[in-house]
């Protein structure tokens, strides 16, 4: 008979969503004490807390000195969409999509900008073959599949001598994964994933050459004010330096603020990468010695180390859906791990957040806590049939 007996040790904290992620370890609200609220964004110490975001950001992911860095409205989606729609259309476009978010960006370009894209698509836990690319089109790809779990294992692909431009949805996978800066002429990410921040913000990272795009070229289409980065032909220099398009949180401000400062705490760049790797591979080596559980990643180079994705494979499962559902029902319930149902539109499963935020040991204690609903819901289908 297999033993039911709930195992003793517990993560300490349950939160593996993947978005908005757990917060920095030791997080209260006390930490956001030195937000100016109440003051204007363009307020002296406004445009201070701004700048500050801007340039903890270059110097912890390592942003060239010439590429700009921008704070926009609407989250990592607002800044895609602000790329998309403002230097798209140039030259021939290529979409790549190997999970939801990708797929919605395929269709905004090809629905609602209308142009004659490229598609090229990749199942849930594979990558689209970067070989068969064209990089002399404008090339829109995620870097990490947030809803697929996989990952861009590197950007060897991309040429240097590119003539297009390379625009890299990049949410999941900032401060998490070696971003190559000379490959990616637009990157984008929001503050509440890998740093666990809060949401609304976005980043808009652009190289010299997406600004020469900007400042070269006009959309056929009208652009809506929040999406417009140039004025008279040339860059709107104050989004870069942190004068916003509109009103940011100066409360979500100061906690991306003190997540930067953590992560510099913790060894940077190589710290908040060697985190997320440990986590992830907490969870590789749980699905290596349980065969009824397994990576959706079908290649392990391009398993992601953030949103590890997993699918049960245990043949007595007829209704995959049913069962990935009440395992994560069953984890909630237990308070051991809240959040951890596969995306709506990918494949049933569960989907843990293993970015930097997160304690390894919270995973490891996490792990047999799976395997416990696991078989619980085993004997539950034995029990009904």
């Amino acid at each position: 008979m297999t033993d039911l007996t709930p195992p003793a040790k517990r993560p300490a904290n349950p939160r593996f969503s993947s978005g908005p992620c757990a917060k920095i370890p030791g997080f209260t609200l006390d930490h956001l004490a030195d937000a100016p609220l109440g003051r204007s964004h363009r307020a002296a110490v406004g445009k201070a807390k701004l700048a500050e975001a801007i340039d903890l950001t270059r110097e912890i992911l390592g942003v060239p000195a010439d590429y700009r860095i921008g704070i926009v409205p609407g989250s990592d989606t607002g800044a895609v969409e602000m790329a998309m729609w403002t230097m798209l259309g140039a030259r021939p476009v290529e979409m790549l999509a190997w999970e939801s978010f990708g797929e919605g960006w395929v269709t905004d370009v090809v629905k609602q900008l209308k142009l004659d894209a490229v598609v090229k698509k990749a199942p849930y836990g594979q990558i689209v073959d970067l070989a068969t690319v064209n990089f002399d089109a404008d090339v829109v790809f995620t870097w990490n599949g947030t809803t697929s779990g996989v990952r861009l294992p590197n950007a060897d692909a991309i040429p240097a001598t590119r003539q297009g431009l390379t625009i890299c949805d990049a949410t999941s996978a900032a401060f998490a994964m070696d971003l190559p800066w000379d490959k990616l002429d637009v990157t984008t990410f929001s503050w509440q994933k890998v740093l666990g921040g809060e949401g609304a913000h976005g980043m808009l990272i652009l190289s010299p050459r997406a600004v020469e795009r900007l400042e070269t070229y006009t959309p056929t289409w009208p652009l809506p004010k929040i999406f417009r980065l140039t004025s008279k032909g040339k860059l709107i220099d104050g989004i870069f330096v942190g004068e916003t398009i509109n009103t940011p949180s100066m409360l979500a401000v100061e906690d991306y603020l003190v997540a930067l400062k953590w992560a510099k705490s913790v060894g940077g760049l190589k710290g908040l990468i060697a985190r997320a790797e440990a986590n992830a591979r907490t969870v590789w080596d749980f699905c290596a010695a349980n065969p009824w559980v397994a990576n959706l990643a079908e290649d392990p180079a391009t398993a992601s180390t953030t949103s590890v994705c997993l699918k049960f494979t245990d043949p007595r499962i007829t209704d995959g859906a049913t069962f990935a559902k009440n395992v994560a029902k069953r984890l909630e319930k237990a308070g051991v791990a809240y959040d951890v149902g596969a995306y709506r539109d990918a494949p049933p499963g569960l989907r843990i957040w293993c970015g930097s935020t997160v304690e390894t040991a919270d995973v490891a204690a996490l792990m047999p806590w799976i395997a416990h609903a696991f078989q619980a819901e085993i004997a539950a289908l034995a029990q009904a049939a």
